[in-house]
């Protein structure tokens, strides 16, 4: 009797000194971080994403953190009325083309090709030669007098053959001694996010 009581009393003693044992903490494994999970310049994009780290905070931003670019494309008639057989621009309508140097300055990425037209009076030859210095003009004055840079701009002549109308008239020949300023390029604006406190300007 004894020696199962003692037998049973060893077995109770070493079932407490085993699940007292304390176990062994397991090794700590750090984790070394791969990405950059910062966002520096305030966009919203991580920098480990972010392939235009210079954004303005609160702008808008596509996934990598760049702002939204607009392609320009469009056509501007200049009100300019020339005299017949005449490439003289009057001082009257120097603030049509200031316009366009405003413009040019306030987009540097644009660029602009002058375009020339004529009535249908004179040969095909002598037209050509008037048109393209008609949109020469235009150029001669936006780099000497607004200081747009030359290597943006081009003239080019069309004679008569782009006339607004087929009409032989002298309202429709005044109409067709135009100059258009053909606008491409793109837009670099700044849009900004929207947010509770945006007040329409």
């Amino acid at each position: 009797m004894k020696t199962i009581v003692t037998l049973s009393t060893l077995i109770l003693v070493s079932a407490v000194l085993t699940g007292c044992t304390t176990p062994e903490s397991p090794t700590s494994v750090i984790t070394e971080q791969k990405y950059d999970l910062r966002d520096l310049d305030g966009d919203g994009v991580i920098e480990a994403r972010d392939q235009c780290p210079n954004s303005i905070a609160g702008s808008k931003v596509n996934n990598v953190g760049c702002g939204q670019e607009k392609e320009i494309s469009q056509r501007i008639e200049l009100k300019l009325n020339f005299a017949n057989n005449s490439a003289v621009i009057e001082p009257k309508y120097e603030s049509e083309i200031e316009a366009i140097a405003d413009f040019m300055h306030q987009h540097p990425d644009s660029a602009v090709t002058i375009e020339g037209h004529s009535s249908k009076v004179g040969s095909y030859e002598l037209n050509m030669a008037l048109s393209q210095n008609r949109a020469e003009a235009v150029v001669n004055m936006l780099t000497e007098t607004f200081s747009v840079d030359a290597n943006r701009l081009k003239a080019v002549g069309y004679g008569y053959s782009r006339p607004i109308g087929d009409s032989e008239s002298e309202l429709a020949a005044e109409r067709n001694r135009r100059v258009i300023a053909a606008v491409s390029g793109t837009d670099k604006t700044i849009d900004m996010k929207w947010d509770i406190y945006s007040v329409p300007e």
